[in-house]
């Protein structure tokens, strides 16, 4: 799946884009992990969408949980059937 999307960050004011290399959903909670690069080695984050469900726009954030980013980081891994290192 390796979509591009670009991403409005409010507080700087800057647009951002990432790869998106896979998606899921846990617990109703959707999750993406994406790359800014589409290189082998770029660094990957866990996203995680805190809108509600009657939101027109997600509203995502990077999981800084370590405990939720090595549940999710598990779930990707094994959807890829490869090792993801997260930042």
């Amino acid at each position: 799946m390796e979509k591009k999307l670009e991403f409005y960050l409010e507080d700087t004011k800057e647009t951002v884009s990432f790869y998106v290399l896979e998606e899921t959903r846990i617990n109703n909670i959707n999750y993406l992990l994406v790359t800014e690069s589409d290189e082998d080695d770029a660094e990957a984050y866990i996203l995680k969408d805190l809108a509600d469900a009657e939101d027109a726009q997600a509203l995502y954030e990077i999981v800084e949980d370590d405990e939720e980013l090595n549940l999710v980081g598990k779930i990707f891994a094994e959807l890829l059937d490869e090792d993801v290192e997260l930042q």
